[in-house]
């Protein structure tokens, strides 16, 4: 029985979100410039989509550009830019033909403005997907969000429209980013590295964590299975007795 045959389709995350970290030392390691690791990781990116969708993966979550990434060098930031539009532009048939709903979170004003551009037009027209959500993190940081969200909440208050008695976490919730999807339940993070680099870190207070010293560019089908077996041979507790949820 091969990996894909061993996993239980009635027991996937319903919120996978990956780190995909390795593409700079992948393309260090076979002699070529950072920036080709990034061109070949956008093949595991569609490998990676194209499968969650068929095993029945609702949401997806994948860390692509964070806030701490804008201090890399400029020519690779620009090259990284021109990779996500050109890939969006490639991408919108095979998510409209797959029923995948695009999101973006993260400070997306920072983004250049033809980012902004193509990203806008991706979103809207699969606004109405339904199979499965992915959902892009760019320019994103989780301590920004939370600051935002705080200083959302705050002005609330002070203006009387909801009172410091109704904050619990379905409010703070509803001022992430992420207010309409669940908790992640599965985070995988590539390269061998082992940290969460300031990612969803409201949302994973659950979740399971997968490391992998694959660099991303070689995560194929086979490791992402690896990946999901993992997770289903874990017990969840959420706190509780393993006799308690038996």
């Amino acid at each position: 029985m091969n990996l894909k045959e061993q996993i239980n389709v009635n027991n996937l995350p319903a919120h996978l979100a990956i780190i995909m970290d390795g593409n700079g030392r992948w393309a260090k390691q076979k002699g070529f410039l950072r920036t080709l690791g990034h061109e070949n990781g956008v093949k595991s990116v569609r490998t990676t989509i194209s499968e969650c969708a068929k095993l029945g993966i609702k949401h997806l979550t994948l860390y692509a550009f964070s806030t701490e990434n804008w201090n890399r060098p400029k020519f690779e930031v620009e090259m990284l830019m021109k990779i996500l539009v050109k890939s969006l532009k490639k991408e919108l048939p095979t998510f409209t033909k797959n029923g995948i709903k695009l999101k973006a979170i993260g400070d997306l004003s920072l983004l250049p403005e033809q980012v902004q551009k193509q990203l806008a037009e991706v979103i809207d027209h699969t606004k109405d997907n339904k199979h499965m959500t992915l959902t892009l993190a760019l320019s994103y940081g989780s301590r920004a969000e939370l600051i935002n969200a705080v200083k959302e909440i705050s002005f609330k208050v002070k203006n009387n429209l909801i009172s410091e008695a109704d904050i619990d976490e379905s409010v703070i919730n509803n001022h992430l980013y992420t207010n309409d999807l669940p908790d992640v339940d599965l985070l995988v993070r590539t390269s061998g590295e082992q940290r969460i680099s300031n990612f969803l870190l409201w949302q994973i207070a659950y979740s399971e964590l997968y490391f992998t010293e694959v660099l991303w560019p070689d995560f194929t089908e086979e490791e992402l299975y690896k990946a999901l077996l993992t997770y289903q041979n874990r017990e969840r507790r959420f706190g509780k007795t393993s006799e308690q949820i038996k």
